[in-house]
Formats: C-alpha cells, sequence, structure tokens
C-alpha cells in the first residue's frame, strides 16, 4: 500500500478523486434524466433524443406507473415532448401538479390504486383514469389527434 509522504501529496489525490468522480457523475447524468420528486412522488421524464428514448424504453417496465406522449398522424406517431402532467388520487388529492415531462416519456413510483392523470400539450387535455397493481408496471398512452401543435422529440 502507498502511503502518501506529504500533507500535500495527500490532498492531490484526494482533489484528483473528487474530480474523477465529478467528471463521472456528470458523464452519467448526460444520458441519465434526473429522478425528480414531487409531494413524495419520485418520477422522471425524457427520450427527446434516440438514446434517450431507448434508455426511457428500458426502465419503463421498472416503474409502477409510465406514461407515453404522441400525436397521431399519417407516419407511425410523432412523439410528444414539453407535456404537462397532473396526476391526482382517487379522493382527488393532487399528487403530480402540473409538472413538465420533458419528453415523450414519464414514469412515476405511485402506490397500488387508481389515479386520475391529465396531460396537456399545445393547448389540448387528456385525461385518463389509471390503475397501477401492486407488482405490474402500468403503461398508459396518451394520443392527441392530428394538427396538435407539440415539440416534437428529435430522433
Amino acid at each position: 500500500m502507498l502511503i502518501p509522504s506529504t500533507p500535500r501529496t495527500l490532498a492531490t489525490l484526494v482533489l484528483g478523486g473528487a474530480l474523477a468522480a465529478a467528471l463521472g457523475a456528470a458523464h452519467a447524468t448526460a444520458f441519465n434524466p434526473p429522478i425528480n420528486m414531487a409531494h413524495g412522488i419520485e418520477y422522471m421524464s425524457g427520450g427527446v433524443d434516440t438514446d434517450e428514448a431507448q434508455l426511457m424504453e428500458t426502465v419503463l417496465p421498472r416503474w409502477p406507473a409510465s406514461f407515453v406522449f404522441s400525436v397521431q398522424g399519417q407516419a407511425p406517431s410523432t412523439l410528444a415532448s414539453e407535456v404537462e402532467v397532473t396526476v391526482r388520487s382517487a379522493s382527488g388529492e393532487v399528487l403530480l401538479d402540473h409538472v413538465r415531462a420533458g419528453g415523450p416519456f414519464m414514469v412515476a413510483r405511485l402506490a397500488p390504486g387508481t389515479y386520475q392523470v391529465e396531460a396537456v400539450v399545445g393547448g389540448k387535455a387528456l385525461t385518463q383514469e389509471v390503475t397501477v397493481r401492486a407488482g405490474e408496471d402500468t403503461r398508459t398512452e396518451f394520443k392527441w389527434p392530428e394538427g396538435t401543435a407539440v415539440r416534437q422529440a428529435r430522433s
């Protein structure tokens, strides 16, 4: 084992290790959308480019609730980003309050139960009832009609 001979050598090693850790964390967050929290509910959104969309497709089954946002069209549906999402419990309690999904995919750690989920894009709101069951992943798709003004995800 190498023991630093001076306090300066020790400081250099500590600073170098901290820098390496910071660079590694910065690199990891460049590809992974952050996990956010509102009212004690964790959620994550993303998928604005191909790599991030692939990552989100991978994590969707690992979260109890997932939402996919798109606009119908002549070609396969266009994925939408910048969607405003509100989630209410069956009793009407707001759990996620107008959070902005930064991409066409969003996941949330919702406890088993029934929820009202509202998604708004281009001034048009869609609302769906979503039931989350223990041990299952629930994927809900929100599809706006063709012509809805959206910011599209990049491919």
